[in-house]
């Protein structure tokens, strides 16, 4: 780390330009088991929406091929000419942590390639680590540049405003199985030198039952603009969730933004609860939407505030279309939308 710093280093708003969305393809090796076939379908439904709006690049595990991926995003509405297949073997579809952080500085665009060791040593992850590094080697990322950073960071856990502020929790950077010894001036320091950031704002609570990232800040609060954070709100006092949730309110009331001033919050409902087939609670919330160019794709778990947590998110991001995608698939493996997907800023 002892890299200088660039003044014109920055790491891009999900809200600003994207060239593309990176996706990883489910293999039939993988954890899914036989869920495979509903969570293929699963990321050929969210495939086919993004290349409505932008390109999408899939990695594709190396006994599935190209052929027939193509096939299912069009079956699913979407456009198979704007997605570009790889084959790239992984250990599971979570884009989001195995894909690259992408930083623009005067060079134009750089992608990071942290280590990924599996949520901190709970899951495989060889081939997820590899992932990033061998797409590149095929052109995946265009024109982009491929940096190393040798510290283990899941995209899941941080999240940016654009201009220099990192919003993530102690729960999971702090855990030991991560980067060991590593306190929050270390993160702070890595994240000024490989992500251009001067601010971190650290969250205590928020803790989600079913949740194996150990508190990923992209299911609890999200920047959904300047000065604007949407985040996980629970509103019964009889969910065993309420106290952990009404304190993550109290956290980020007490935020302030760069000039000093307190956020703009906006509270996701809270949705009713989904178990898995063995009745054992998932963490499901609305704040791991995933924006789009055009769009903003909100999940859905098959109860009745999905519509109410469309419309909140809509209410942010007035400008592009708003939908809901149906995450009850991927939820059983402790993730949605915003997990199996990773922006490419369209530098």
């Amino acid at each position: 780390m002892n890299r200088p710093v660039s003044r014109e280093l920055r790491w891009p708003a999900e809200w600003e330009p994207q060239s593309a969305t990176m996706l990883t393809w489910p293999r039939a090796d993988g954890d899914w088991g036989d869920a495979l076939p509903a969570a293929e379908t699963a990321v050929a439904k969210l495939a086919a929406v993004i290349t409505r709006y932008q390109p999408v690049v899939i990695a594709a595990p190396d006994d599935t091929g190209s052929s027939p991926i193509p096939a299912a995003v069009a079956h699913h509405g979407g456009q198979p000419e704007r997605a570009f297949i790889h084959p790239a073997p992984a250990d599971d579809i979570w884009a989001r942590d195995h894909g690259p952080l992408t930083v623009v500085d005067a060079g134009g665009a750089c992608c990071l390639d942290f280590r990924f060791n599996g949520w901190g040593g709970k899951h495989a992850c060889r081939r997820d680590d590899a992932l990033t590094a061998r797409l590149h080697r095929a052109g995946a990322f265009g024109d982009a540049r491929l940096r190393a950073v040798d510290a283990v960071l899941e995209g899941g856990a941080v999240d940016t405003d654009g201009d220099g502020t990192i919003l993530t929790t102690r729960r999971c950077l702090l855990h030991p199985g991560r980067n060991p010894g590593a306190d929050t001036a270390w993160y702070e320091d890595l994240f000024r030198r490989e992500l251009g950031a001067s601010r971190t704002l650290w969250l205590e609570h928020g803790a989600l039952e079913g949740d194996d990232t150990d508190g990923h800040v992209d299911m609890l609060a999200r920047f959904v603009g300047p000065g604007t954070i949407a985040y996980t709100a629970c509103d019964d006092p009889a969910d065993s969730h309420y106290p952990e949730l009404a304190a993550l309110a109290r956290e980020l009331a007490g935020l302030r933004d760069r000039a000093g001033a307190p956020y703009r919050l906006m509270p996701l409902p809270w949705p009713s609860p989904v178990h898995d087939a063995q009745g054992r609670r998932l963490p499901a919330t609305y704040a791991n939407f995933l924006v789009l160019n055009g769009a903003v794709l909100v999940p859905a778990y098959g109860v009745p505030e999905d519509d109410t947590a469309r419309d909140v998110i809509a209410r942010a991001f007035p400008d592009r279309d708003v939908f809901s995608l149906d995450a009850t698939t991927l939820i059983t493996q402790g993730g949605a939308l915003h997990c199996a997907a990773m922006q490419l800023p369209a530098a």
